[in-house]
């Protein structure tokens, strides 16, 4: 499993936790490098061109409400951002919704509750039929 991760500074420390947790997964790291100020829009473009290469098989956004890095990454065709509070809209939004990038948001959530999300949401299985239907209404 491939998964690109993108923070700004106020993810930054929730960033660094996930990849040092979960080091099973092979990590894309687009930044930020420090919890020193930056925008969390320059962290999007690189985890969404790699998704649509194929280098990454999903990405992960982290900023403190989660908001921005979701309105930021919606914006690109074909990318289903989620922003999540716990496991079980995690689930759901790949689930139901194909959800290719998680959102969290680092302010609201704790380290060991965001690694349990990426865990249920890697797991979790888009169900298809009706749910691709609405998916299509998008496109």
């Amino acid at each position: 499993m491939r998964i690109g991760i993108g923070a700004d500074h106020r993810g930054y420390e929730l960033k660094q936790y996930l990849i040092k947790t979960l080091d099973t997964i092979k990590w894309f790291d687009a930044g930020a490098d420090s919890d020193e100020r930056t925008d969390y829009p320059l962290y999007v473009p690189p985890v969404i061109d790699a998704l649509k290469k194929g280098s990454i098989d999903y990405g992960i956004l982290i900023c403190g409400s989660g908001v921005g890095m979701s309105i930021a990454a919606n914006r690109y065709k074909g990318v289903y951002a989620a922003l999540v509070w716990n496991e079980k809209v995690a689930v759901q939004s790949k689930t139901g919704d194909n959800s290719n990038i998680l959102v969290l948001p680092s302010d609201y959530i704790t380290q060991d509750q965001a690694r349990d999300m990426v865990l249920a949401w890697l797991k979790a299985k888009f169900m298809g039929g009706r749910y691709q239907d609405r998916l299509m209404l998008l496109e």
